[in-house]
C-alpha cells in the first residue's frame, strides 16, 4: 500500500470523476441497447481500470460483476496483444468470464504518444440467448458444451472496425441473431464512451497526477477495508447453507465457510464445500470472490469506492473442484445467479456471530431465473426471453426488511410489463407482493412477489430458482421467510408444481407462476 501524501478533497473529485466514467459508459449501453434484459432490466456493468488491469471504479451496476470483471481484463492482457482501438470479446467462465450468457469487452486506452495502455475500460452485459439446449442459454445442463457458444479471448474489434468473421461466429451460434448484433454494438459503443472521457479526464489533469490518484483510491479502499475488518473481534467463526439440488436429483449442497479474523486481515476459507455439481449449479472462483467482496463491503460502515483495494486485505480459499471453483467441463449457468447468492448466506452468516448488531437475516437467496422461448407466430421468428425476479429482504438489526427487491448480488430491476407484452407473445397476468412470505420476528422480513406470465404460443420454459426446499434464515431468533414457489397453471386451470430447476415445453395459454421466498425476520416476535 502507497504512503505517498494525498489531499483529501482531490480525492474525492477524482473518486466521483472515475465514478462518473462508468456510470456514462452504462447510461451509454443502456440506451443503445437492443434487448429488453439490458435497456429495462439493466442487467450490465461498466467499469474503469488502470494501466495494469487493477479495477479503480464500477458504476452502481451489478455486484456480482465486482471481484469478476478484473479476471476478464486480466484474461483479455494475458492472451490478446491489443493495440489502439482494439476490443477483446470473452465469456469463457474457465477464462475470466462467469456464465456464458455475460459477454464482456475490454478495451485498451491509450494517451497520445504511449505505447502502453494508461487505462482500460470494460463493460460486461447479460445476453438473453447464446445457444445452447434451451432458449434464454440458462438450461439443466451437465456440461459447459451445452450451455451455449464459449468465446475465449478474442479481438471484435480491430484498429476501431468490427472484425466481421468473429461477429458472424458468434451470430451463427444464438437463437436472436438480430438483437445479439444490437447489444453487442451497444457494448462497442459504452467502451468508447468511456475511453474517450478518460482520455479527457488525463488531458485535463495531467498524466501523473491521475495515475497517482488512480492508486490513492485503490490505497483509499483497502486502508478503509482494514478498519472495518479490525473492528471485528479476532476469531474464528463458521456457517454452512445448502442449496436445495443441482436440477438433477443430487442435493442439498453444503456451502461451508470458515473466516478468520486476525487483526486487520481476513481468511476466507470454504474447505468442506460439496465437490462440484453434474448440474448447472457450480461457480468459477472469480464469483466466489465477488460475493466475498460483497460481503466485507456490506460491514464498511461508510461508502467506500469499488475497486481493487478492497481485495487486498482478505484471502479467500475456494479449493478447486468444489462448487465453489469448478474445474471445466462443469456447467456453470446457475453459479452466477444461485451459488453466489448462497455464497453471500454462509459468509453473512459467520460474520453475524462475530458482529450479530450489524449483519441482516437472509433474504431471498434466489434470482429466480425465467427464461422463456419459442418461435414468435407474430413475426415467425425464434424469441428467447429473460429475467430474475426479486424477493424479500431480510430483516435488519432496527428495521424490517424490504418487500419485492433484488437483493445481495443482483442489482438488476424487473422488466416492466408493457415492455415484456410489447416485446414478447407473453402476457402478464399478475404481479403483486407475495403478503404473508417475510418471516416474523421483532422486525420483519420483506415479502417476495408474484409474476404470473401467460404464454401466447407453444414455448420452451426454463426456471433456474432456489429456495425452494429451504427457507431464508432468521437471526436472533427471528423466524425464516417462506420458500419460493413454481407453478404450471394449464389452460383448464390444472396446477403442476414444477422443481426448483427444471425445463418443461407448454402449450399456448399456459401461465407461469413465479411465488419468490420472502426475507428471514430479526430477532423474537414482541410478546414471545
Amino acid at each position: 500500500m502507497s504512503r505517498k501524501k494525498f489531499d483529501p478533497v482531490t480525492l474525492e473529485v477524482f473518486r466521483n470523476l472515475f465514478y462518473s466514467v462508468a456510470e456514462e459508459m452504462g447510461v451509454a449501453l443502456r440506451r443503445t441497447a437492443f434487448s429488453p434484459n439490458i435497456k429495462e432490466r439493466r442487467d450490465y456493468s461498466c467499469a474503469v481500470f488502470d494501466g495494469r488491469g487493477r479495477l479503480v471504479a464500477q458504476g452502481e451496476h451489478m455486484p456480482v460483476h465486482l471481484g469478476s470483471m478484473p479476471l476478464s481484463v486480466e484474461a483479455a492482457i494475458r492472451h490478446v496483444a491489443m493495440e489502439p482501438g482494439d476490443m477483446v470479446v470473452l465469456n469463457d467462465p474457465f477464462c475470466g468470464g462467469t456464465h456464458l450468457p455475460d459477454i464482456t469487452l475490454v478495451q485498451p486506452v491509450y494517451l497520445e504518444g504511449d505505447d502502453k495502455p494508461f487505462f482500460y475500460v470494460a463493460n460486461r452485459a447479460h445476453h438473453s440467448d447464446v445457444g445452447g439446449m434451451t432458449p434464454g442459454s440458462m438450461p439443466l445442463a451437465r456440461s459447459i458444451y451445452q450451455e451455449g457458444i464459449r468465446i475465449p479471448p478474442l479481438k471484435l474489434v480491430r484498429k476501431g472496425r468490427v472484425v466481421e468473421d468473429v461477429m458472424a461466429l458468434i451470430l451463427a451460434n444464438v437463437r436472436t441473431p438480430v438483437e445479439r448484433e444490437g447489444d453487442l454494438t451497444a457494448q462497442i459503443a459504452s467502451n468508447r464512451t468511456g475511453a474517450k472521457r478518460l482520455a479527457s479526464l488525463a488531458e485535463k489533469y495531467g498524466r501523473r497526477l491521475v495515475e497517482d490518484y488512480m492508486q490513492h483510491l485503490q490505497d483509499y479502499a483497502e486502508r478503509m477495508t482494514r478498519e472495518a475488518i479490525a473492528a471485528i473481534p479476532d476469531g474464528v467463526y463458521r456457517f454452512t447453507d445448502y442449496l436445495d439440488d443441482d436440477g438433477l436429483g443430487n442435493g442439498p449442497l453444503p456451502i461451508s465457510v470458515t473466516i478468520t479474523v486476525e487483526r486487520d486481515r481476513a481468511t476466507v476459507d470454504f474447505t468442506g464445500t460439496a465437490p462440484q455439481a453434474e448440474g448447472s449449479v457450480n461457480a468459477i472462483y472469480a464469483i466466489t470472490l465477488s460475493a466475498v467482496m460483497y460481503c466485507f463491503r456490506l460491514i464498511v460502515p461508510f461508502e467506500v469506492p469499488a475497486n481493487h483495494g478492497t481485495v487486498r486485505p482478505l484471502t479467500v480459499i475456494a479449493p478447486e473442484g468444489t462448487l465453489v471453483n469448478a474445474r471445466p467441463p462443469a456447467p456453470v449457468a446457475g453459479g452466477n445467479v444461485e451459488t453466489s447468492q448462497r455464497i453471500v448466506d454462509a459468509v453473512l452468516g459467520a460474520l453475524a456471530q462475530a458482529i450479530p448488531e450489524r449483519v441482516p437475516a437472509a433474504s431471498s437467496g434466489t434470482m429466480n431465473n425465467l427464461t422463456l422461448g419459442g418461435i414468435d407466430p407474430g413475426t415467425g421468428r425464434p424469441f428467447a426471453y429473460y429475467e430474475t425476479i426479486a424477493g424479500g429482504m431480510g430483516a435488519r438489526p432496527g428495521a424490517d426488511g424490504l418487500d419485492a427487491t433484488h437483493t445481495h448480488m443482483t442489482n438488476s430491476l424487473n422488466t416492466p410489463v408493457e415492455a415484456l407484452e410489447h416485446d414478447y407473445p407473453v402476457r402478464v397476468r399478475r404481479y403483486a407482493v407475495r403478503r404473508g412470505s417475510g418471516g416474523k420476528g421483532r422486525y420483519r422480513g420483506g415479502d417476495g412477489i408474484v409474476r404470473e406470465i401467460e404464454l401466447l404460443c407453444p414455448a420452451e420454459v426454463t426456471i433456474l430458482s432456489d429456495r425452494r426446499a429451504r427457507a431464508p434464515y432468521g437471526l436472533a431468533g427471528g423466524e425464516p421467510g417462506l420458500p419460493g414457489e413454481t407453478v404450471l397453471i394449464e389452460s383448464d386451470g390444472t396446477e403442476r408444481v414444477l422443481p426448483s430447476k427444471a425445463s418443461v415445453w407448454v402449450r399456448s395459454n399456459t401461465i407461469i407462476s413465479v411465488r419468490t421466498p420472502g426475507g428471514g425476520g430479526y430477532g423474537r416476535p414482541v410478546g414471545d
